[in-house]
Parts: C-alpha cells; structure tokens; sequence
C-alpha cells in the first residue's frame, strides 16, 4: 500500500528541493562560464553551448536560494559563478542591454567566449536578472547590490511608461522599443521588485511592486471580465489576435491558469509588506477562475489556457503553472484559514507527484500531454529550470512557518 505523504511538511518540502537540485549537482555547471540548460531526464547534457538569458539568471536564483535555506557554501559560490556568466555573457558593455540568447564557447579550463545570437533587450529578461541579484544579496552576496541597482536602473530607463504603470516588453540591441505589450513581463517584474526590496528594505521597490500589481490585476482585468489578458498594444489596449495560433510555453493564447495563480500568489506576498483591503479578494478571485475553469476533471492537472469563453484552449499541461499553483494555495491557505485551500494545495500536489516529477533522477518534466503523457526526454528546454518548481516549495515554507 503506497504510504500518505504529507506535502504540507516543511521536512518533505525540504528534502524536495534538495531532491531537485541533485539533478543538476555535478554536471550542470559549466567551469567555462555559467551553467548548461539542456538536459535529457537522466541529466546528460544535449547542447553544451547554447545559454537563454532567463535560464541563466534562474540557476543563479536557483543556487541563492539554496544557499539562504540550507546555508552551503558552494551553493553561494555557484551563485557568483552565475552572477559572473550574467555580466560576461549576456550583458553588453557598451549599452548595458542583457541579450537574449548567445552562443558559449568554453576553452577548457579557461574561461569561454560568446557569440550573440539574439541581442533583443526583453524586460522579462532584465526582470530575472534582477531577480538574480536581489536573491543573491539575500544569500549574503553583498556585491550583488550594484547589479541590482544597475538592473533596476536599466528597466526604468529603458522600458518604465508612467503614463501606464506598466514596463513595456522588449526592444532592439539599441533600445528602440517595439510596439508589443505583455502582461508576463509586468509579473515578473512585480515578483523581482517584492525581492528586491525584502533585500534592500527600500520602499521603492514595494512602490513599484504596489503599482505593478494593482495595473495589471485591477484596470487591465478590467477590460478582460476581471481577468489577467495576455497580450496588448502599443496604447495597452487588448489584442485578442496575438499569438492566436501561435501556442507554447514562451507566449501561448488566452488566460493562462498558471498565471492567474501566480498573480494571486504575489497579491498576496504584496498584502504580507503593505496590507491593503483589495489584495485579498482578488487573490481569491484570480485564484478562483484559475482552478474552476483550468482543472481537467477527467485526467487530472491544469490545462494550459482556457479562451474568453472559458473553453480550453491549449490542454497541454506545464510543471510551472502547477507549481504556481499549490503555492498560491498554501498562501491563501495560511492567510484565509479555510480548507478549501488546503484541499486544491493536496490535489494539485497529488497530480504533480503521480505526473510532472521524476522520482528516479530528480526535477520535473516540462509539459504534458492532456493524457499525461510525455512529449520528450527533454527535461529542460529553452528558458526553464526549476525555479518555479523549487521556488515553490520555498514559498510554503515561509507560509507555514511564517
């Protein structure tokens, strides 16, 4: 008889994590610079050369985080490694752009060289560098505050739009923004600016995180049925047709459940440093339409989008969303006191245990199919790491703990 496992113990959510990061202990740094970021399931490493800005600046999140909770040295380490690889690699001396992708070129025990393969300046990206550098200096890193405030720096300049309170999307290698708008780079931003500002304890940080929050989630979602739209115009107007037939893990259509979680998980984090009568109800209310119009009744898990009239639109199933999800639950489990929480936090668990994660090697598979099905032995593609999955864990041990 399979034993009941309690995944609201802080013990399981520790070991949990150090289960994931086993996965890539040992071979996933690269002593040439940086980290590798595609694996097969059994953890060989199937491209050696080629490094995704987000990916990047998550394994330097990933091994901060590590270091601030289990306090290893060689995770704090890891971290500068990473920290190192962001201002190398990506980051262009001359105008202080992140690119997006480069090509690595270790040279034995020296360190590499790169080879930009798209210098397009995204505010997702630079969101993730802060990111970095803020879970870095909480890791008692103490020279990742000048990355943090250079990074903080680059996004106001580059792509802040007071007239919106929102951060524009991406822009060419000399700063010319192009006209597209998203709601994800906003959300990232937000999560980065709560970090940065539990590192620094300067309130700009929760100024920005505050009207970040309250411009997506209360006058955007006010022209999507109270919901969090994807895609925009140049004026933040909503654009329906974006990515309409162009569905993935970067920029898929329609409302995202994993999102709207997510949006409600930082709600909450925002409601944890500067309490404010809206933030809970619409944590509630994001989270709400999240698992009712998002949750494959027939094979379990959360299905990837569901269009305006709440069909699914993309039933592929991604570990990210899952993670958002159980944690965003936990956190509205500790904050409400009510069950409910705590029974969506155990089934989205349950699903996540029986399908995404891998008990032989460790991590979480990407994406499923609506079946649960595998598409590939490919663990980790384009932009992913486990952040998500472990980030969540973190997540609920500072909700159960406090």
């Amino acid at each position: 008889m399979t034993p009941i496992i309690d995944f609201r113990s802080p013990d399981f959510l520790r070991r949990h994590i150090l289960h994931t990061m086993a996965f890539y202990e040992g071979h996933g740094r690269d002593p040439s610079g940086g980290f590798y970021h595609f694996f097969n399931d059994d953890g060989t490493v199937c491209d050696r050369e080629t490094r995704h800005l987000a990916s990047s600046a998550r394994f330097a999140i990933d091994h901060a985080m590590a270091a601030r909770h289990f306090g290893r040295p060689e995770w704090r380490e890891a971290t500068r490694h990473g920290l190192r690889f962001l201002r190398d690699a990506h980051r262009d001396a001359d105008t202080g752009g992140y690119a997006w992708v480069v090509r690595w070129h270790g040279a034995g025990g020296n360190y590499g060289e790169r080879d930009v393969l798209d210098a397009t300046n995204h505010c997702d990206g630079l969101a993730c560098v802060l990111l970095a550098h803020a879970q870095a200096l909480m890791a008692g890193i103490d020279d990742a505050r000048l990355g943090l405030h250079e990074t903080f720096g680059l996004m106001e300049q580059h792509f802040w739009e007071p007239a919106h309170g929102l951060y524009a999307d991406e822009a060419s290698a000399d700063w010319k923004l192009a006209p597209y708008r998203g709601q994800k780079a906003n959300l990232h931003a937000c999560e980065a600016m709560l970090a940065a500002f539990e590192a620094t304890g300067e309130g700009r940080f929760l100024d920005r995180a505050q009207t970040l929050a309250h411009s997506v989630t209360q006058r955007l979602a006010g022209l999507a049925q109270g919901l969090v739209w994807e895609y925009y115009r140049l004026d933040w107007s909503i654009d329906r047709d974006q990515h309409r037939d162009d569905q993935g893990l970067v920029r898929p259509w329609g409302f995202q459940p994993g999102h709207l979680a997510e949006w409600a998980r930082l709600l909450l984090m925002l409601d944890r440093h500067r309490p404010s009568d809206w933030l809970l109800p619409r944590a509630r209310e994001l989270f709400a339409a999240a698992t009712q119009h998002g949750w494959d009744a027939k094979h379990g898990g959360l299905f990837s989008g569901f269009a305006p009239n709440h069909t699914v639109c993309d039933s592929d199933k991604y570990a990210w969303a899952h993670a958002q999800t159980l944690a965003a639950a936990a956190c509205l489990a500790v904050r409400t006191g009510e069950g409910g929480y705590w029974d969506w936090y155990d089934r989205v668990w349950d699903y996540s245990w029986a399908h995404f994660v891998d008990h032989q090697h460790g991590g979480w598979y990407t994406v499923l199919s609506h079946d649960n099905r595998k598409y590939s032995d490919g663990k980790s593609p384009t932009g992913k790491t486990d952040s998500d999955t472990m980030g969540a864990c973190y997540d609920v041990l500072v909700a159960v703990e406090g």
